[in-house]
């Protein structure tokens, strides 16, 4: 098996000395890494990083360099988490826990921790919070602006409202720029969403997608925002665009360009932007590695995550920055884990795409909140901040 890695990489090992070796080679993590990851799965824990730098307790004040230890990959300034990774603590009723609960309270305690930036995954929080339960309305948002602005952070981006029907109802429009209002008044510079501009393979759905995204990117455009797409590995799959057609009339093969590349190149860069989810990225170069080409051939085709945001940089001013460890079971090749705990190889990624001035990783852990464990998102959320100042572009 060809091993999916980024062309950076190097790997060493044989058969023999992994667990196994095809799902180390497709993963393209190397046989310490592959060991180390293995062996904290079978113990049913990650509470510290696996490999890599040692988190670093203090801020670096935005220093390029850190005694000697190299350039720092992350500035402070863009050091960011999205909302959802904490959101048992925003929805938390503070009359029935002494743990930060609400928007103003999880600011306070990000801020503390290290972070600069949040992103939204919707206005809502806990009906007893200051404010109250919506937040999702010009009066809400100014409410928020204070309390950003009290706390240091500012707010890049929100997995909110897009409108799904196509063309525009006149209720949907409406709705839409009262968004890029509280988008506004929250002083984003990016509004988006949290799932693919479609989940079709076909070309002539993505050709649709890439009409109502132009659309709806110019409205944001004039009011000064940037609208942007969240990937999921689905997205990363092969456009099927030719071949035989089935019974409904359907291409049934691919060109090998995948669905997202293909809509970098047919929506505007002018109004269309991204925002790379690197996990789920990671996840697709594991599990779409080959196509049915028009002519019926089978045909590799390794995914590089770093070298399509190179090929695209300023289409991608922000990321989600979540890490796993191997997994041999789940079909997708890793588990999630906080930031800097898992595998995936953030310190090439970062260096490789450069411009570390222009994006803004934000990090994110589905699996943050526990029913068991009332403070392990905020407890995470440092533990990722941490190892996320920590990293520092290798020395040659």
């Amino acid at each position: 098996m060809t091993p999916f890695t980024d062309p950076s990489r190097t790997d060493s090992g044989t058969a023999a000395d992994a667990p196994d070796e095809n799902l180390r080679r497709a993963l393209g993590v190397n046989r310490r890494r592959f060991l180390s990851t293995c062996t904290a799965v079978a113990a049913g824990a990650v509470a510290a990083p696996v490999f890599g730098a040692s988190p670093v307790l203090a801020h670096d004040g935005g220093r390029d360099h850190d005694h000697g230890r190299g350039q720092i990959l992350v500035p402070a300034d863009k050091r960011g988490i999205i909302l959802y990774t904490v959101r048992d603590a925003t929805a938390r009723d503070p009359l029935a826990s002494d743990l930060p609960s609400g928007f103003r309270e999880v600011f306070k305690q990000l801020s503390r921790h290290g972070y600069r930036q949040v992103e939204f995954a919707g206005y809502n929080q806990h009906a007893n919070a200051p404010g109250g339960a919506a937040l999702e309305s010009v009066q809400g948002a100014r409410l928020l602006r204070s309390w950003l602005d009290e706390y240091g952070l500012r707010a890049q981006g929100n997995h909110g409202f897009i409108p799904s029907s196509w063309p525009l109802t006149t209720a949907d429009k409406d709705t839409f720029k009262k968004h890029l209002e509280i988008a506004n008044i929250l002083g984003m510079d990016h509004m988006g969403t949290g799932g693919d501009p479609t989940g079709s393979s076909y070309r002539a759905d993505w050709d649709v997608a890439a009409d109502k995204w132009n659309a709806l990117g110019a409205i944001a455009h004039r009011e000064g925002i940037k609208l942007y797409t969240h990937n999921h590995d689905s997205a990363y799959g092969f456009l099927l665009d030719g071949g035989p057609l089935d019974d409904q009339g359907r291409p049934t093969r691919s060109s090998g360009i995948r669905k997202l590349e293909y809509f970098l190149k047919v929506t505007d860069p002018k109004v269309v932007w991204l925002e790379m989810d690197i996990f789920w990225a990671h996840v697709a170069q594991y599990k779409f590695r080959e196509y049915t080409a028009h002519d019926g051939s089978t045909r590799k085709n390794v995914f590089d995550p770093a070298g399509l945001v190179v090929r695209n940089n300023r289409r991608y001013p922000l990321f989600h920055a979540k890490d796993g460890v191997v997994s041999t079971t789940n079909g997708m090749g890793y588990d999630m884990v906080p930031f800097g705990t898992g595998v995936i190889d953030y310190t090439t990624f970062f260096s490789r795409v450069g411009q570390r001035n222009y994006h803004n990783p934000m990090i994110e852990d589905d699996n943050s909140p526990s029913a068991s464990d009332p403070s392990q998102s905020l407890r995470e959320a440092k533990i990722s901040y941490d190892n996320l100042a920590a990293l520092r572009k290798r020395r040659h």
